[in-house]
């Protein structure tokens, strides 16, 4: 009943919208094929609204869109990479609440819906909170890589639970083998691949409450279930047994070559855990569904914090308020507007009204399957903490971490770091 009635005043919206045409300017992070691919979608709803409507990208947005906000002369609508970023746009009076009514659609038509509402709600200048943001656009990194052939070769079955995952990791130790491939090289970003590893462990250990005080530092670094959730990272890291090359190689290999083990022969490892990009990296003419496969990184049975996803996204806000931009904002509530990008390439949904079928690709299907079974969503951690933690310490403590240090050191190392910017 409610999806009726937010899809009949979305409609109406538009119909009226429609009724006045207006100018939209919109500027996002896109450019290439997915400026291409967005445009589609925002000709769609030109045509349906009436507005001109205008897209811009830039590979310097973050940048130019507070240039933009603070000499007043910002796009009707900005797409932001991070929430953060929208958050202190919001802070700073720049950033217009979205109409009533859309957080109870959010929380009625997409898959884990209060978690969305929660990443799009933020304090104002008067430090009321407001719903400013829709999250249009997803990425999945509760991921776990391998090639079928190999599973299928050793008799392995793909694990379900956590406690399954563990248990087929010594599995493989007992028949000769090694269960992971891990890297965490990537030059000057090196260590952020164990960030991605520790938020999942965490949204795998605590409830979705305690992953957000953690990277808002309500509890710090410090705090036992942090070590705790470093330490899972560890039982699969820090064991020679377990990673392609011994523990001691984690540091030192690049991700971007980390994954190559699952391609050997005989296999250098039998799994990888990574982002829904890593197939780029992949050798050339690997057919994802049939040469390499992913299953979902799965959750402690024993712990019944359901099934956590962790991943990205866009987030849609309004920076230069007008009737055209809010009718957007209900255009995205459409599932035409999903399905059109859906039907092209690199697009993943929460939207639980689509019709997947229309999905070019199979692959993105099934991640899109995992992204629906989500009881929750949170977003990177270290892209929500301040730069020079998410993006600083708590990348280089990862790699110490993995090189042999102990994770309460690692901790306080990272706290203090975030301490000093306070």
């Amino acid at each position: 009943m409610k999806h009726a009635l937010y899809a009949g005043v979305a409609a109406m919206a538009l119909a009226a919208g429609a009724a006045q045409a207006e100018q939209l300017t919109v500027f996002g992070p896109w450019l290439g094929p997915d400026q291409e691919n967005v445009e589609k979608v925002l000709a769609a709803f030109a045509e349906k609204s009436g507005h001109d409507v205008r897209y811009v990208g830039s590979d310097s947005f973050e940048q130019q869109i507070l240039v933009d906000a603070e000499a007043g002369s910002a796009p009707n609508i900005a797409v932001f990479p991070q929430p953060g970023l929208a958050a202190d746009f919001a802070s700073r009076g720049f950033l217009t609440p979205l109409k009533e009514g859309t957080a109870d659609w959010i929380r009625e038509n997409y898959a884990a819906g209060q978690s969305w509402v929660d990443l799009g709600t933020y304090a104002g200048p008067d430090g009321s909170e407001n719903l400013y943001g829709f999250f249009y656009k997803v990425d999945v990194k509760s991921l776990v890589w391998y090639v079928p052939e190999n599973f299928e070769d050793a008799g392995y079955e793909v694990p379900e639970t956590m406690e399954e995952l563990k248990a087929l990791t010594d599995q493989i130790v007992a028949d000769g083998g090694t269960p992971w491939c891990i890297g965490l090289g990537s030059g000057g970003a090196t260590g952020w691949p164990a960030t991605d590893w520790v938020e999942d462990m965490m949204l795998r250990t605590q409830t979705p409450d305690v992953y957000d005080q953690w990277v808002s530092n309500e509890i710090p670094f410090t705090d036992e279930r942090v070590v705790a959730a470093i330490e899972e990272f560890g039982h699969f890291a820090r064991n020679d047994a377990y990673v392609a090359g011994g523990a001691g190689a984690v540091a030192s290999t690049d991700f971007r070559d980390s994954p190559k083990g699952l391609f050997s022969s005989p296999p250098q490892c039998y799994m990888h855990r990574q982002a829904s990009f890593i197939p780029a990296f992949f050798p050339e003419g690997t057919v994802v569904g049939e040469d390499a496969d992913f299953f979902y990184f799965p959750a402690y049975a024993e712990k019944d914090l359901g099934s956590p996803v962790l991943g990205a996204g866009t987030v849609w806000a309004i920076t230069n308020e007008n009737q055209a931009a809010h009718d957007l904002i209900a255009y995205l509530q459409e599932p035409e507007a999903h399905e059109i990008w859906m039907a092209l390439q690199g697009f993943l949904t929460p939207h639980k009204g689509v019709d997947t079928s229309v999905f070019s690709d199979p692959t993105l299907k099934k991640m899109n399957d995992i992204l629906l079974g989500a009881t929750t969503f949170r977003f990177d951690g270290s892209d929500l903490m301040p730069g020079g933690v998410g993006a600083g310490s708590f990348w280089t403590g990862m790699v110490d971490y993995a090189g042999g240090k102990d994770a309460a050191e690692v901790a306080a190392e990272i706290q203090a770091s975030w301490d000093a910017l306070k």
